[in-house]
């Protein structure tokens, strides 16, 4: 999402090009965790609060809750996965969670290497 968001991030071509192929014919989900980590970003002056806010009402179906169930499976993937940090095992585990979840697109290459999920990941490059 930053990497959409902002103009000078180095992944900002490739998460613009992203989204655009993916909004026209998919639902666009985004986890709670990561509206969370967006909006602070936004709030700290990284970003226009703004321009954030309208991506998530404009561009975005949904946000994907954190629950028990979710946050049960992150501990699972971050005690299985030692270098994975806790709000990537929160957005990985709400994509499991939720069956319109197919995919998962980030700039983030930890995430790939995370085994035996039932989401694809797809690195931006």
């Amino acid at each position: 999402m930053v990497g959409f968001l902002d103009r000078e991030d180095a992944l900002h071509d490739a998460a613009d090009a992203a989204v655009r192929e993916l909004v026209r014919g998919q639902r666009l989900l985004a986890s709670a965790v990561t509206y969370a980590e967006v909006m602070t970003g936004a709030r700290l002056g990284h970003h226009d609060e703004g321009d954030v806010a309208g991506f998530f009402a404009g561009l975005l179906s949904g946000v994907v809750p954190v629950d028990f169930a979710v946050a049960d499976k992150a501990a699972y993937l971050r005690s299985r996965f030692k270098s994975l940090r806790m709000p990537d095992a929160l957005i990985l585990a709400s994509a499991e969670a939720d069956p319109e979840v197919e995919l998962i697109v980030t700039g983030d290459r930890q995430l790939t290497k995370v085994s035996g999920l039932r989401v694809d990941v797809r690195l931006l490059s």
